[in-house]
């Protein structure tokens, strides 16, 4: 989180070298990063946000009502285009690097946040392959979890527990394909109160049946299998985060 808003107090200062003038964005908080788990296993949480539904709509609202939205909006036309890549570059000039789990990625050169990683991490397209490495390797591990037995023994016995409470679902994956359509035509406060009802339930379930640590201590162990592979990448990704951090706290 550190790096996260000295990245974006760097972009505002440099934009502003450009000519332009640019709202920090918020930097995602430590509850809201609990979004999205295989499954929801903290009870205080779920009881809180059930399933990140706050999170959601304030993404939604900042996308359209963000001061950094309305200020590109109501620029003419060719201040909009300069705007665009003082802050992001272009792709004519990219770096460019094949994933591990197939197809590429790819990002400018140039602009204010290519600067402010460059400013940060010592190295714009080190860090760009590093961390886009690091970051995408669960396609090569997650279908190996989910077929593991050790998971589908907690998903089974998960799924006892919580049809055990009057909510019949095969796996948390069920929940989350049905999630919409639990709460369509509700209200807002009430569909939050539905979900929240729901992840609590699901919470109490996982902490019964340890899928929660399961699930975790699988990732942990299939990804370290398929890291041996990429082992410079890592090595780069945590010394560069380390670097970053320590010049994030001397801003």
């Amino acid at each position: 989180m550190e790096i996260d808003r000295a990245e974006q107090d760097l972009v505002t200062q440099c934009m502003r070298r450009e000519g332009f003038r640019y709202w920090p964005l918020p930097v995602l908080s430590v509850p809201a990063r609990k979004v999205g788990a295989y499954v929801v296993d903290d009870v205080v949480w779920a009881r809180q946000y059930g399933y990140g539904r706050t999170f959601d709509t304030a993404a939604q609202k900042a996308n359209r009502d963000h001061p950094n939205v309305t200020y590109v909006r109501a620029l003419p036309k060719k201040q909009r285009v300069r705007y665009s890549r003082a802050l992001d570059g272009t792709f004519t000039d990219t770096i460019t690097i094949e994933l591990p789990s197939g197809g590429s990625v790819r990002t400018p050169r140039g602009g204010c946040y290519a600067q402010v990683r460059e400013q940060l991490y010592g190295d714009h397209a080190t860090w760009f392959r590093a961390k886009k490495t690091v970051t995408s390797l669960t396609p090569l591990y997650v279908p190996r979890i989910l077929q593991d037995e050790r998971l589908t023994s907690a998903v089974a016995a998960w799924s006892r527990c919580m049809k055990a409470a009057g909510r019949p679902f095969q796996s948390p994956d069920a929940i989350r394909r049905e999630r919409e359509s639990l709460i369509r035509g509700m209200t807002e406060s009430q569909a939050l109160r539905s979900e929240s009802a729901l992840a609590v339930t699901e919470a109490e379930c996982a902490q019964q049946t340890s899928l929660g640590k399961t699930a975790r201590a699988l990732e942990a162990e299939y990804r370290e299998e398929v890291a041996r592979d990429y082992t410079e990448e890592f090595t780069a990704y945590r010394q560069m985060r380390l670097s970053a951090l320590a010049r994030a706290r001397n801003l």
